[in-house]
């Protein structure tokens, strides 16, 4: 029960958190021009949701923004760790043997790191392409393994509803189901538009991007509902 009572915990966090310092870039980015000492920097008359104006790292790069959304990344990091963990010990007190937590658990702490490295070298320009190469190369493989260990999961936790039946809300879970069903089918269609060269479906892309995103953590937010708060005996998991 502990457990479940920190990932519940831990889960509406990591939401939050990049949430959170993303849109306080973009608002800071589009709406207070006078915070960023390099003019060419600022963006205008955008909600990238829906017009693609710009990317993400387009808004989170400059100065001051990388000020909030670094350390914003490194603890959300950090919390994606302790979340997939976590989550080991509640499949684990259910089958010791289950052939997926060893899965999600790899993905899952490889997104959290690629997401490191990611912010480690963002804001970092080098006018190479092999360096610009390893940059996309990071995000792809963040996305590749957070969806896939989201998806390991939800198929871990369906393997055992009947013994997670007082704990877990399954309307929720299948809504889970659903996000990340949907999340692959679209990263499958998009292959071919973000590998497009240059500037063709540029629009298109920085949607994608700010949607995928929000795809990707709202995952997190459907944890926090999907335990139940009611309180149970230790003995029961």
């Amino acid at each position: 029960m502990d457990n479940i009572l920190k990932v519940k915990s831990i889960s509406i966090w990591i939401f939050l958190i990049p949430f959170i310092s993303v849109n306080t870039c973009l608002v800071l980015i589009t709406e207070f021009q006078w915070l960023f000492p390099n003019q060419e920097d600022i963006i205008h008359n955008t909600f990238p949701y829906f017009d693609g104006g710009a990317s993400i790292s387009r808004t989170v790069r400059p100065y001051p923004t990388w000020l909030i959304f670094k350390p914003a990344m490194f603890l959300t990091s950090f919390l994606l760790i302790r979340y997939w963990y976590l989550n080991k010990g509640i499949i684990l007190n259910c089958d010791k043997n289950n052939k997926h937590t060893k899965k999600f658990v790899f993905f899952g702490v490889g997104s959290a790191l690629t997401l490191i490295v990611h912010s480690i070298f963002l804001g970092i320009e080098f006018d190479n392409n092999l360096y610009k190469l390893f940059r996309r190369l990071v995000m792809l493989i963040f996305i590749i393994f957070e969806v896939a260990a989201q998806a390991y999961l939800i198929s871990a936790l369906y393997s055992y509803k009947d013994k997670l039946l007082n704990f877990i809300n399954f309307n929720i879970l299948k809504l889970k189901l659903i996000l990340v069903s949907t999340l692959i089918v679209v990263a499958i269609i998009a292959v071919p538009i973000i590998s497009w060269p240059g500037n063709t479906f540029k629009f298109v892309k920085h949607a994608l991007e700010w949607d995928y995103f929000l795809g990707v953590i709202t995952f997190y937010l459907l944890t926090y509902f999907m335990w139940k708060k009611s309180i149970y005996n230790e003995k029961d998991l």
